[in-house]
């Protein structure tokens, strides 16, 4: 299977922000995400989707007042991701250019890996690394 025929993602991590625009903007410049699409009015981001250029991406909204909503529960700054890049250090390079709070520089692990830890302008926590998970049992 090519690139060009790989299946669509199916699985997408999703986020809350208190300030979406700004947390996209961020996660685009300090990241290297791209802007897929964006619903919203003003301040608010009903929707929007972040594609990873490798592969995947993130969904992510703004906190609004919607009772019975359950994605209400899921708190600002509570989202963990692990993302796959093979430049890891140009990319903790960007990152830190671009202000993220670095937790942890790049290193080796003893998993086979290179990865490092940052922290977004809301409080979440992304890691960057080179492993791409164990291959898929048949």
């Amino acid at each position: 299977m090519t690139d060009s025929q790989a299946p669509a993602p199916q699985v997408w991590p999703t986020l809350k922000a208190n300030d979406a625009r700004a947390l996209i903007r961020f996660l685009v410049e300090a990241f290297g995400f791209e802007e897929t699409v964006v619903h919203g009015e003003g301040d608010t981001v009903d929707h929007a989707e972040l594609s990873w250029p490798p592969g995947g991406g993130v969904m992510l909204g703004s906190v609004r007042d919607d009772p019975g909503n359950p994605w209400n529960d899921l708190a600002p700054g509570s989202f963990g991701g692990y993302v796959v890049t093979d430049d890891v250090d140009g990319l903790y390079a960007r990152a830190a250019a671009a202000g993220a709070e670095i937790l942890r520089k790049p290193a080796d692990t003893g998993y086979g890996s290179r990865d490092f830890t940052a922290r977004d302008p809301e409080g979440n926590l992304w890691s960057f690394g080179t492993y791409r998970g164990a291959p898929r049992r048949g």
